[in-house]
């Protein structure tokens, strides 16, 4: 054996001699208790399939029902979400048939796939339902939280939340609710639901077409129906938050939603009326579409104009 051959094999040896050394002295020095134990072993990311997609619906108090959707792995993880309160299940249950044997794990490239079957409102209940399981199974095989997956960390502890309630055509009754939601519940924030129905059985109180249907109640724009309400239609909706307000005191936050399908120029004139309740906002009071016509009231109403919720995808 020449020298240099000798001296190639004693540097091995030496440099595995070492490394056996290291070795050796971590397992020694490092207890096994003390490595990560938030590895879910009994799942193989690499090897995850959808196996089913179920729905269960809630009826509970208040927007209801609730379609719940689970979906179901081949190594027993699974995954939850909701469509929408109100919304039908079918808009998720036709998706099935997409997501059947797909990796859940490869969440971008599913959301990609079904994402065109979405629409605004309660139609993206579907898409949405799916994409919060797979989040949900995604963070039990990695045993992390959606926020730290999705990148930048927990940005709070808490999270301030608001109640809505039950109407009630009693404005006593309706204040009532809304204190126990103070006080019985310790909510800090409030939310009331008044719309033009509650007083629609007064005669001289709205303003409407006499042949309109229930489809077209629903699913035409507010501005094409041609519903206004009156003086004395706001005069009794002033009521109920006057009310409301002697019950929970002017402290406390309180918003506003499902006011009806009415006109542009009713809209502002409650928002003028409402002013002196200090309501955080009036929510949805037309079409999210309507840009110019929500700039409108925005501009013209003292009560702060809120929208958003039925927009889908970020890039609307």
């Amino acid at each position: 054996m020449s020298k240099n051959a000798q001296h190639v094999f004693h540097r091995r040896e030496i440099l595995a001699a070492s490394v056996g050394m290291l070795g050796s002295a971590l397992m020694g020095t490092e207890p096994m208790e003390g490595y990560p134990k938030n590895v879910n072993t009994n799942s193989h990311p690499s090897k995850l399939k959808i196996t089913d997609l179920r729905v269960a619906t809630i009826v509970k108090p208040g927007p209801s029902p609730c379609p719940i959707i689970r979906i179901d792995t081949d190594q027993g993880v699974y995954g939850l979400g909701e469509v929408r309160d109100g919304a039908s299940p079918t808009y998720a249950l036709f998706l099935k048939s997409r997501i059947l044997g797909e990796d859940p794990l490869r969440l971008d490239k599913i959301f990609r796939r079904i994402k065109q079957f979405g629409g605004h409102a309660r139609q993206g209940g579907g898409v949405s339902a799916i994409e919060m399981a797979l989040w949900d199974v995604a963070g039990k095989v990695y045993g992390a939280p959606v926020y730290a997956m999705i990148g930048g960390g927990k940005f709070r502890d808490k999270v301030r939340i608001y109640a809505d309630t039950e109407e009630s055509k009693d404005p006593k009754t309706y204040a009532q609710r809304m204190k126990e939601r103070k006080e019985g519940m310790g909510i800090t924030w409030l939310k009331m639901d008044l719309g033009i129905e509650m007083v629609a059985n007064t005669p001289g109180t709205v303003t409407n077409a006499t042949d309109i249907d229930q489809w077209a109640m629903n699913q035409l724009p507010h501005p094409l129906l041609a519903m206004e309400v009156t003086d004395k239609g706001i005069g009794m909706l002033e009521q109920y938050v006057a009310a409301v307000r002697d019950a929970v005191g002017m402290e406390i936050p309180l918003s506003m939603d499902h006011l009806g399908h009415l006109g542009v120029k009713s809209i502002i004139r409650l928002g003028k009326a409402y002013e002196k309740y200090s309501l955080s906002w009036m929510e949805d009071v037309i079409p999210w579409t309507y840009t110019d016509l929500l700039k409108q009231i925005s501009d013209q109403s003292p009560t702060p104009i809120l929208t958003g919720e039925d927009i889908y995808l970020k890039a609307q």
